[in-house]
């Protein structure tokens, strides 16, 4: 067996060789046993905030205050910009409260993460988050408000230019000078407060009544190409939320064996590359969590 440090500096050298600064929290659920790379940096969120979102709205279904098969109404007018589901939608449309947060899961559609947000709105998840114990993930905005940066404003030829003002614009402090991309204004969390929330979701009594309904909106994840390739097998199925915005690559979630072992996995990173398409940035993060997860499970002794 390898000392933890040794994995942790092979990890690290694999980021850096890519271009990448990372937040990496591998737990064993089992046995509590962690091993972590800089757990507690705060990062914006990107779409990692729909994991959040999604349960504060099933919370407030189980409590009585919306019903999931409530019908809203949707004009393509007012819709969020995205690549997925709604957001290309061109006509007026009704979906229920459940299918939009199935939409928000499966493929990140940012309308329908919207249009839940307007029914539980930031400040109302924020606050489940407290009621939880964790203070380190803070929800401010709606998913509308990251399309207001300058990258929003830029056509596909400019992109470089938003993507060098996201790596070259932020502080050591995690300021920076676009405010959705800055902790202290953005929607924010480390990755060790996130595998605390997964934690919670797999094993907190006051939330079984959102357990399997999350578990299988994590299941039904269609973004597969981050953490999965390196994760998942014919024995180990991942559950996950991914987040994509400028320079930031995350994913979040659960990965469980058929043996038993149950790893809650988070990985928030940002590039020091102006492209929009690095696979192998991808490549990097499946492998470094791929090194810490391996590491956790090798010294596995069940509680």
């Amino acid at each position: 067996m390898r000392p933890d440090r040794l994995v942790l500096r092979d990890a690290a050298e694999t980021l850096e060789d890519a271009g990448l600064s990372a937040s990496i929290t591998v737990r064993d659920l089992g046995t509590g046993r962690e091993l972590a790379l800089e757990p507690d940096a705060a990062f914006p969120l990107a779409s990692v905030v729909k994991l959040p979102l999604a349960l504060a709205v099933l919370r407030a279904a189980a409590a009585g205050s919306l019903a999931l098969d409530d019908a809203v109404d949707l004009d393509p007018s007012t819709r969020t910009p995205g690549p997925t589901g709604l957001c290309r939608f061109e006509h007026p449309t009704r979906v229920a409260v459940e299918d939009l947060l199935s939409l928000a899961m499966s493929v990140s559609d940012d309308t329908a993460a919207d249009a839940l947000f307007a029914r539980c709105p930031p400040a109302e998840v924020t606050a489940l988050m407290r009621e939880l114990g964790l203070a380190e993930i803070t929800v401010r905005h709606t998913i509308q408000d990251l399309h207001e940066t300058l990258a929003a404003r830029l056509t596909h030829d400019e992109m470089p230019q938003a993507l060098a003002l996201a790596i070259r614009a932020s502080t050591d402090g995690g300021g920076h000078l676009v405010p959705q991309l800055d902790v202290t204004h953005a929607n924010a969390g480390s990755s060790r407060a996130f595998v605390d929330l997964l934690e919670r979701i797999w094993t907190d009594p006051r939330l079984a009544a959102e357990r399997e309904p999350l578990r299988r909106l994590l299941g039904s994840n269609l973004m597969r190409h981050r953490l999965a390739p390196d994760l998942e097998s014919d024995d180990a199925e991942w559950f996950s939320k991914t987040g994509t915005f400028l320079h930031l690559r995350h994913e979040v979630g659960v990965l469980e064996h058929a043996d038993g072992g149950v790893f809650a996995i988070a990985v928030l990173s940002r590039s020091t590359i102006p492209a929009r398409r690095q696979p192998g940035a991808e490549q990097a993060l499946g492998h470094a969590a791929r090194l810490l997860h391996d590491q956790v499970r090798a010294t596995r002794t069940p509680r």
